[in-house]
């Protein structure tokens, strides 16, 4: 016998048990969106490469490690989305969403990164991702971060998270900051690790982010970027946190955030926690003022943001965030015994949806005797099973047994049997 096919290593699947809380989270934001005036678009999962070389940075970790890459039949070099601005700024933009107006969307859907898999971060992850175009003002920032505290409000996380600020500056200011920054780590390079050296040449800013506690002290006595911002930018990030703080958002100014993708400018920003361990980002980031004309539109401002999804659930299970109306749940099983009764109950279980449209009915198909279809009532989760035998038939009566507490079985007449089961919900 050949050997079984498994998915691919950090592709994994979705079980029926895991599914209810997804769709619970996946109401949350789509409530929350609606509610801001967000709009949903979905753009496809294969994009042409160049686009994400482009956008991302070709000297990034993500273009240069992790992006799947293929050729397509007719030579083509497309890839798998790592993320998901760069392609709705492709989409806005393909589309004339850009032209002379404003926008707000969101979207949500599969990455694809060949990262090595670990809990919270696996090579297809799911994000949901929050952009918005067309306007300047540090209040689209600040709408951003309150729509993220929203979220976490809503879900119970938000004493268990943190938000993190920097600004970026402008590109000139940056460019300025760079040279400053270089000089300090050449003047310490015997400090540096291999992955430093070789950013050093290409993405210095990102030697900022490293995790190596032998390069700890040398990092912290970096020159910081905050203090080369042009002065546009420098009152652009003080007015964002004067309105933070008077929305009575708590946060704390992070000089080593420069975000891992070449797009950002000015204000970028971090989710963070304690809960997970290394996993601390729950949501991040920030504007990217040039992207739209970098990929073929005119100026155009835009800011956005993204969480991942299986990480946000990972945190929401370890803090036992997890409601009960989250989980899978079955109201009533419908159980017959014999032909005859299995053909009514078919018909009976499609006039109860009918007449209660918000109970969970399950219907008991492939017969069976009638302590295995109790067995599997009981196991589906449901407070009662309707018995629909013979004798049920010809007395036109159903039995409800009550599978979750102590109480006598009831004869109920068919015509009244809707009745009788929207009361015994109620009392739930």
């Amino acid at each position: 016998m050949s050997n079984k096919i498994q998915a691919i290593r950090g592709m994994n699947d979705l079980l029926p048990e895991q599914s209810p809380v997804w769709q619970y989270f996946e109401r949350q934001i789509q409530h929350l969106m609606q509610r801001y005036g967000y709009s949903e678009i979905r753009m496809p999962i294969i994009e042409q490469t160049a686009l994400f070389k482009r956008s991302i940075g070709e000297v990034t970790d993500i273009v240069e490690k992790e992006m799947y890459t293929f050729d397509d039949r007719n030579g083509d070099s497309l890839t798998l989305r790592p993320e998901g601005t760069a392609s709705c700024v492709r989409a806005a933009l393909e589309n004339g969403l850009l032209y002379n107006q404003t926008q707000r969307l969101w979207y949500q859907g599969p990455m694809f990164r060949h990262e090595r898999p670990q809990k919270g971060r696996y090579r297809q992850f799911h994000q949901v991702g929050v952009e918005a175009y067309g306007m300047y003002g540090p209040d689209i920032d600040v709408e951003m971060i309150l729509l993220s505290a929203r979220l976490w409000e809503a879900l119970g996380l938000m004493p268990h998270v943190q938000l993190e600020l920097n600004s970026l500056g402008s590109n000139e200011a940056r460019a300025a900051y760079r040279d400053a920054l270089v000089a300090h780590f050449e003047a310490h390079s015997d400090v540096l690790d291999e992955d430093s050296r070789r950013r050093l040449s290409t993405n210095p800013l990102r030697i900022l982010d490293s995790k190596n506690p032998d390069m700890a002290a040398m990092l912290a006595d970096a020159p910081r970027l905050m203090d080369h911002l042009d002065e546009e930018s420098r009152v652009h990030f003080a007015e964002l946190t004067t309105m933070l703080e008077a929305a009575g958002i708590d946060y704390v100014i992070n000089p080593r955030l420069v975000r891992g993708l070449d797009y950002y400018s000015r204000t970028v920003f971090e989710w963070t926690t304690q809960a997970l361990g290394s996993q601390g980002t729950v949501c991040a980031g920030g504007r990217y003022d040039g992207l739209v004309e970098q990929l073929g539109g005119k100026p155009t401002p835009g800011v956005g943001f993204a969480m991942g999804v299986e990480r946000l659930i990972l945190l929401l299970e370890t803090l036992d965030l997890i409601p009960d109306t989250a989980r899978p749940r079955t109201d009533v099983y419908l159980t017959a015994m014999g032909d005859a009764a299995s053909r009514e109950a078919m018909l009976l279980g499609e006039r109860l949806r009918s007449d209660l449209p918000d109970m969970h009915l399950q219907l008991h198909c492939g017969g069976g005797s009638f302590k295995s279809q109790i067995k599997k009532a009981d196991k589906s989760g449901a407070r009662m099973a309707l018995i629909l035998g013979e004798d049920e038939l010809a007395s036109g009566q159903v039995g409800i047994k009550f599978l979750r507490e102590e109480r006598d079985q009831e004869s109920v007449a068919l015509d009244a049997l809707a009745a009788r089961l929207k009361t015994l919900l109620a009392e739930a």
